[in-house]
């Protein structure tokens, strides 16, 4: 092969790479969030009277430390002698798992060691925000339900609990995001079995609800 063909067969090879932005981009790794902010904030009772649901977002990026707060205020552990959580699930079963879609790539919240843990490494906004408001937020949290972290006698009713285990995490979402200024909105239309597919989940895996957050724009 001549010196000629092999310098048009790398460039060839370099165009078809530079061209598919996927291909070219760094392999994600875990992300160690900072300690969370565990005390202070705004009493709860203002919290309440703050909370409310935002459709319009800015374009405004959210913080480590925010986020770090965001998902333990969601699901982290606050009880670390026994691994229990900020919210409740029947019998302790722990079934729901967050993922966090940013804006190139997906993670999921791994509690035990408060980081996230990477999914996949492209844009799947479309499929978890399928409203173009929610897109448009810089976090979408998936709620995702393993049912096979359930006993055995949930089997009839493991799509109720897992409903009931997702809505007491979103309010925590949407506290937190009331005392820290952000804007939050629970959500139906997520793209179930394009993101299920697009996140690798198991059968007995189910998607519940998305949450979108960030902040609200200004008017």
């Amino acid at each position: 092969m001549t010196k000629t063909k092999s310098a048009v067969i790398i460039l060839g090879l370099l165009a078809a790479f530079l061209a598919d932005p996927l291909r070219a981009a760094e392999p994600l790794v875990p992300i160690q969030l900072p300690p969370p902010e565990t005390t202070g904030g705004m009493p709860l009772m203002q919290a309440l009277k703050n909370r409310m649901s935002t459709k319009e977002f800015a374009p405004r990026a959210i913080s480590q430390d925010q986020i770090s707060n965001l998902l333990w205020a969601a699901f982290g552990i606050n009880r670390p002698e026994s691994g229990k959580r900020t919210a409740a699930t029947a019998v302790d079963c722990q079934d729901i798992e967050i993922y966090v879609v940013f804006e190139k790539a997906a993670y999921v919240y791994e509690a035990k060691g408060h980081r996230l843990i990477p999914v996949v490494n492209r844009d799947v906004r479309s499929l978890a925000a399928t409203q173009g408001y929610a897109k448009a937020a810089p976090i979408n949290l998936v709620y995702v339900s393993d049912f096979g972290k359930m006993a055995d006698s949930f089997k009839g009713k493991r799509e109720s609990y897992a409903a009931f285990h997702a809505g007491a995490i979103s309010q925590n979402v949407y506290l937190y995001c009331a005392s820290a200024g952000l804007g939050a909105v629970v959500r139906d239309s997520v793209d179930r079995e394009g993101l299920k597919d697009a996140l690798n989940l198991k059968e007995d895996q189910m998607i519940v609800m998305g949450q979108s957050v960030g902040y609200a724009a200004d008017h």
